[in-house]
């Protein structure tokens, strides 16, 4: 993996993931989560761990339309944990994440829910 800009800020992540998806770069948007981490997508379904990200996203990058950015909403934070949070442009209902810091401060995606939508919708 070649070395990219670090998430110094927990919202410093929805930037890198526009840029990143915007670039068609699947390697630098699975950089964003930790190796474990669980992916809410495609809907009704769950994508775990960083290497099976990479790989929905090398399938999915070429078939999706330009990412717009989305203004985040504040940051609730608890020690070495926070959760991000945007109100999507699209309709998706709402997006948050659940973001870690790592050792050397920088911080990864634990937790993605990209599409929260209420039942029924």
């Amino acid at each position: 993996m070649t070395e990219r800009e670090k998430a110094w800020k927990p919202e410093d992540i929805t930037r890198l993931f526009v840029e990143r998806a915007n670039a068609k770069d699947a390697e630098g948007l699975a950089a964003l989560y930790e190796e474990d981490a669980v992916m809410a997508y495609p809907p009704g379904s769950q994508t775990v761990g960083r290497k099976a990200i990479q790989e929905f996203w090398e399938q999915a990058l070429p078939k999706v339309p330009e990412f717009r950015p989305e203004e985040p909403l504040p940051t609730l934070s608890s020690g070495d944990l926070a959760l991000t949070s945007t109100p999507p442009k699209d309709g998706a209902g709402a997006r948050a994440q659940a973001v870690r810091r790592q050792p050397d401060g920088s911080w990864l995606r634990v937790l993605d829910q990209p599409e929260f939508v209420h039942p029924g919708s």
